[in-house]
């Protein structure tokens, strides 16, 4: 569990921290993903904006959940690992199929495909205390 715990604060804060940062346009260019400033990528990119957040909320429920010991903590953290996946799926498959490649957006989208499936097993075994 600490483990995972670990996983849900970088991934849920950062969320929180990265919107927080889209919104006020305090993320550099230099950093943001190719035709960041385009009309048509900036609804794709607020398109993730709901599901991100759900994400944090999902994730932070859990955790305090699990703190005070209330079993329902598995199905919640389950929820937010399963949309986190599809997060992460759902950028990698835009920009597959848009043929772009940028290493830093594939790296921490392929951290959100790749990290929740080994604590859903894990979930779903309850092997998870």
């Amino acid at each position: 569990m600490r483990v995972m715990k670990l996983f849900f604060l970088v991934t849920d804060i950062g969320f929180i921290l990265y919107w927080l940062s889209a919104g006020f346009s305090l993320m550099p260019e230099s950093w943001a993903f190719k035709h960041y400033q385009d009309p048509f990528m900036i609804a794709w990119n607020w398109s993730f904006f709901p599901l991100d957040i759900l994400i944090s909320m999902t994730g932070l429920y859990s955790l305090y959940l699990q703190r005070v010991k209330r079993a329902i903590w598995r199905q919640m953290a389950l929820i937010s690992l399963v949309l986190t996946f599809c997060s992460g799926l759902q950028a990698l498959s835009f920009w597959t199929f848009s043929g772009d490649f940028d290493l830093a957006w594939w790296l921490f989208n392929g951290y959100l495909l790749i990290y929740p499936l080994f604590f859903i097993h894990r979930l779903l075994s309850k092997q998870c205390e």
